[in-house]
Parts: structure tokens; sequence; C-alpha cells
């Protein structure tokens, strides 16, 4: 995938949230490799919190984000599995407009050559929620690499041709 260097770099203010019963800040490795990554690419981590794995928490948390203009993209880490606790793509479905389904897609397909079969248990997947894209990741560093280094550093790099989502981003509340 071809970087065009001569096109002007567009830094994306990013919020990242950790959805876990189990960390926090200072045990959350897959929050801390995402805030790494967006900020070696050099995009601004907006904020970044960790709740738990309770659907009416991660909506209100999307819901926050999404609505402040200071956000420009939401990427999660946890909840996408199958467990009775794994809730996150609930949450995604009650706050986006519109799925992007190619992204779990692509997740899945590019994990299946790391993990083989096991990636049929990742339930990874994104939209759009007025005007502010969304990307839920599995919670492991694994599978947060994996989302970051094949697809979102591409993705959410303005100079990445032939296309991206930040040249879309202009156009995402029209109607």
């Amino acid at each position: 995938m071809p970087i065009k260097e001569d096109l002007p770099f567009h830094p994306v203010r990013i919020a990242v949230l950790t959805v876990s019963d189990s960390r926090d800040l200072s045990t959350d490795k897959s929050g801390d490799t995402l805030v790494a990554r967006i900020e070696g690419a050099g995009h601004v981590v907006a904020d970044r919190a960790i709740v738990r794995d309770d659907v009416d928490l991660i909506v209100a948390r999307l819901h926050g984000w999404i609505d402040d203009p200071e956000v420009d993209c939401v990427i999660t880490t946890g909840g996408t599995g199958v467990t009775g606790r794994d809730v996150t793509p609930e949450a995604f479905a009650r706050v986006w407009d519109k799925e992007i389904p190619g992204f779990g897609e692509l997740f899945r397909w590019l994990s299946y050559a790391k993990i083989g079969t096991s990636t049929i248990q990742s339930r990874a997947t994104a939209g759009v929620a007025r005007g502010t894209y969304i990307f839920a990741l599995p919670g492991s560093t694994g599978a947060v690499k994996d989302g970051w280094d094949d697809i979102l550093v591409y993705q959410l790099d303005s100079r990445h041709m032939p296309c991206n989502f930040v040249e879309l981003m202009p156009r995402l509340t029209e109607r």
C-alpha cells in the first residue's frame, strides 16, 4: 500500500477505550500498545478510558466521544469475543449510523495467517457514528498490533493511496 509522501499528513484525534472487568491503567498493556502506535504514527490521543464489560457503560462512553468535536475516531480494545461478558459489538450497534463490515472481515482474514481458525472467535467490528469513526479490536496485544499495523495505520493516514478514511471525514455527515 503506497504512502504518497508529497501529500500532507493530517493527524487524527483518536480516543482509546479499553473494555475490561479486570484491567486498570497500570495493567492495560493492550491500551498502552495502542496509544504508543497512535502517537508513533503522528496522531493525537484525544482521550483514554477503561470501562467494564457493560453495554450501557460502553454506549455512554462512546456517545461522549462521538459528540466531542475534539475526537475524530474511537478505537476500543476488548469485549469482542463470544462469552457472555463480551458486549462491545452490541454497544457499537446501538450507536453507529453505518457499519463498516469490511473492517471485521479484513481483520479476521489477516489474523487467520497468524492464529489460524482461532480468529473465528473475534467479533472485531467498525462503523461511523454521527461523523466519528469507531473501531473495535480484540483485547490481546497481538490483536491490537494486527488491527493497527495491518489496517488502521494505513486507513488513518491521509497520504495512503488509492484511498483512506481520513479523506472521507469531511463528508461523513452529509445527506
